[in-house]
């Protein structure tokens, strides 16, 4: 099996490829990532020299690099992570997300319609439905999303689903919630807040803190991926959470305790633009396929876990704190 990893240098797609080359002897595995700013081939450091482990750098709205790479790796399936994924960022300069969320889907779906390819996975988030005041989304609830970020996922959710409509392409989407873990770029909250802790800077809180969000350890995200990949059928959309709901503030403070941080580094700032009051998300149909989060059901250990590796890991993103 040959599977092209789109995105695969960062946060999510590195520790993917990790869980599979872990998990399985017969498989290639090709990377395929542009390196912005979030994309680190120090990531996967420890396997770069693995036989079944190749590395191309390249756009993934560069259909003719796409093309090559799906005819000379004799690629079968796609899992598509590329994508611009900081909300705050595509408020400032949304026209980045558009060409790299949209038009990056639209480039890897045109490839998959002349190559034949078995399965292309699109790797989506909770954040295409908005918010919501009580319960969970279902796959089937309609989208609103809230940031240039949110829909420009939504919109590459909706162009991918026309695909499988019009040209019968075999497509599946998984719409996450928030991921933490290993490996994640320090401007999403936990690796921030654990930074700017260790370095005793304050800590950035918007609004009143209360947005909440449910919290997936990234190698569960990975395990259900992987599962969707094997079992999941063409066509369908798949949610997964942890029902880990947490509010930023409740993050914040568990992460200064677990330092033994003061709780005067706390710092209340403006809210955020059009910020989310609350994330939920239904995940009852992926569990039908057998997955079941386990690290993130013991949330607080998967948190202290979480910290531990960045207290242990300076050398990896001291470089890329600003």
């Amino acid at each position: 099996m040959n599977i092209l990893v789109t995105g695969g240098a960062g946060f999510i797609g590195s520790n993917f490829i990790h869980y599979l080359l872990t998990e399985y002897d017969d498989i290639k595995v090709v990377n395929y990532d542009k390196l912005t700013y979030a994309g680190n081939l120090d990531n996967l450091k420890d396997i770069e020299h693995d036989s079944r482990y190749i590395f191309v750098k390249g756009d993934i709205c560069d259909a003719a690099l796409v093309e090559t790479v799906i005819k000379k790796e004799d690629i079968n399936q796609i899992v598509n992570f590329a994508a611009e994924s900081h909300v705050d960022r595509s408020i400032t300069s949304p026209e980045v997300f558009i060409k790299t969320d949209v038009l990056g889907a639209f480039t890897l779906l045109e490839s998959c319609r002349k190559h034949d390819i078995e399965k292309y996975i699109q790797i989506s988030t909770d954040e295409v439905y908005g918010s919501i005041e009580q319960g969970s989304f279902k796959e089937t609830d309609p989208l609103h999303p809230s940031s240039p970020y949110s829909a420009s996922k939504a919109s590459a959710d909706l162009l991918v689903n026309a695909y499988h409509i019009t040209y019968n392409l075999p497509i599946i989407i998984t719409r996450s919630s928030n991921n933490f873990g290993p490996y994640q770029y320090p401007e999403k909250l936990i690796p921030f807040f654990i930074i700017r802790a260790l370095k005793n800077d304050y800590l950035p809180v918007y609004g009143d803190g209360l947005n909440v969000r449910d919290w997936l350890y990234v190698e569960d995200n990975c395990r259900a991926i992987d599962i969707v990949r094997k079992k999941g059928k063409a066509s369908e959309i798949y949610n997964i959470g942890a029902d880990n709901e947490h509010s930023n503030i409740e993050i914040t403070r568990i992460i200064l305790e677990e330092l033994n941080k003061p709780q005067t580094l706390i710092n209340y700032v403006k809210d955020r633009l059009g910020h989310d009051r609350r994330y939920s998300i239904n995940s009852d149909k992926i569990k039908k396929l057998g997955w079941n989060p386990l690290f993130s059901k013991d949330f607080i250990n998967a948190l202290k876990k979480t910290i531990q590796w960045y207290i242990s890991n300076e050398s990896w993103w001291i470089n890329l704190i600003h």
